[in-house]
């Protein structure tokens, strides 16, 4: 398809720097009608000030979806059932945002009838494979316009000389440090480059922005209750919400304590090494108190095989498979075995710590204090049983000794 035969574009628009400078470019390349599309997913920014921007520039029609319910309920919620963690520690907040936000775009594409979508990630990142690969599995002949593999603006200043020679109103241009690259949603807020590329050089103190330091949090401990139904949390000290308003809340709680700070150094999908901070406050509260409740609620060997197929899973999402038929699949999975997943768990949050204290379920808890009973267990375990048990599982190993002794 030449850019000639582009009519219409869903361009996903932020109002920042690097996406109101490709709107106009795409206006200027592509000679085509733009279609801003912008998600509300609890980054915590005023978002009308996008909608100012994009009529400014021209643009007739403007979407400013709030999905931050659909986005708990139907993506972290989802993952959190997995306990999901990329490479043992990563919470996969900026990865599990992106699929809803390519599903967002290809709607509103087939809803306006435009020919091609478009988004602000770079050549060098996993959000242009994550955007694309989701567009794709939705819709597999959408066009998609990604102006970093295209244009010739390869920087900052590129940039900002652009958005001068256009007019393009851009806050901040003055300055020559470069700021931190965030991204946040209700998940998680993230930070890369600056100071945070040299992967020696610990994160300013000043960077973090959703919690205080574990030093600087209460003396005192917080405790909490959270309750959960089918897997997913329900209810926070007794209290049902929304999923969005109950991960809200994990949040600001999580934070007062100095709760989920990260500094990473992961694999991207693209090939090359890449470091940043995260903070997850909610989130890591969750991956705490749902671990626990499973430790009750689920049979061993499924919760085994549930954390051997987690590092998988957790590849799918960061890799940008959310849609693939493998993630559907195991998904199923992962949902039967939430099924008698119900019941509270109590934590005690203290300087950066989560602290399982107690866990229980009326109806669904495997734990049997008469079988784990260091006191008279009035007959219910055969002790003597172990014996046999022990050999029978002795048995090649005494084989392969006799074979090769010493």
């Amino acid at each position: 398809m030449s850019k000639n035969s582009v009519k219409k574009v869903v361009l996903a628009y932020s109002g920042g720097l690097d996406t109101s400078v490709i709107l106009k470019w795409l206006q200027e390349t592509y000679a085509c009608e733009i279609v801003t599309f912008t998600a509300d997913i609890g980054q915590g920014e005023e978002l009308e000030p996008a909608r100012r921007k994009a009529e400014l520039l021209g643009v007739k029609e403007i979407f400013i979806d709030d999905l931050r319910e659909e986005f708990v309920r139907d993506f972290v919620f989802p993952m959190f059932r997995a306990n999901t963690l990329y490479e043992g520690e990563y919470l996969l907040g900026t990865s599990i945002a992106r699929p809803l936000i390519a599903k967002r775009l290809v709607e509103i594409a087939r809803m306006t009838g435009a020919d091609a979508i478009s988004h602000g990630a770079t050549g060098k990142g996993n959000d242009q494979v994550r955007f694309e690969l989701g567009a794709y599995a939705l819709q597999p002949d959408i066009r998609v316009i990604a102006p970093w593999r295209e244009w010739s603006l390869t920087s900052r200043e590129t940039l900002l000389a652009y958005a001068r020679q256009h007019a393009i109103p851009i806050e901040y241009q003055s300055g020559t440090k470069s700021p931190y690259s965030m991204d946040a949603n209700l998940l998680h807020i993230s930070y890369e480059g600056g100071v945070l590329e040299d992967p020696w050089t610990p994160a300013e103190d000043a960077m973090w922005r959703w919690s205080v330091s574990p030093e600087s949090a209460p003396d005192v401990a917080q405790m909490i209750d959270l309750d959960f139904e089918g897997g997913d949390l329900v209810a926070l000290d007794g209290q049902k919400m929304t999923p969005a308003t109950l991960l809200t809340e994990l949040n600001r709680i999580g934070g007062a304590h100095g709760i989920g700070r990260l500094d990473l150094v992961e694999n991207r999908y693209v090939g090359m090494k890449s470091r940043g901070c995260y903070e997850t406050p909610g989130g890591t509260i969750l991956l705490k108190a749902h671990r626990a409740i499973e430790s009750i609620t689920l049979d061993r060997e499924v919760a085994h095989l549930k954390d051997e197929l987690m590092p998988r899973y957790a590849s799918l999402v960061y890799n940008g498979y959310w849609w693939s038929p493998e993630r559907v699949m195991l998904q199923k999975m992962i949902d039967e075995s939430q099924l008698r997943v119900n019941g509270g768990v109590r934590l005690k949050l203290y300087k950066g710590n989560v602290i399982v204290v107690g866990r229980r379920s009326e109806r669904d808890s495997l734990f049997s204090t008469q079988l784990a009973t260091f006191e008279d267990d009035a007959g219910s375990y055969n002790q003597a049983d172990a014996g046999g048990f022990i050999r029978l599982n002795a048995l090649r190993m005494r084989v392969a000794a006799r074979r090769d002794p010493g």
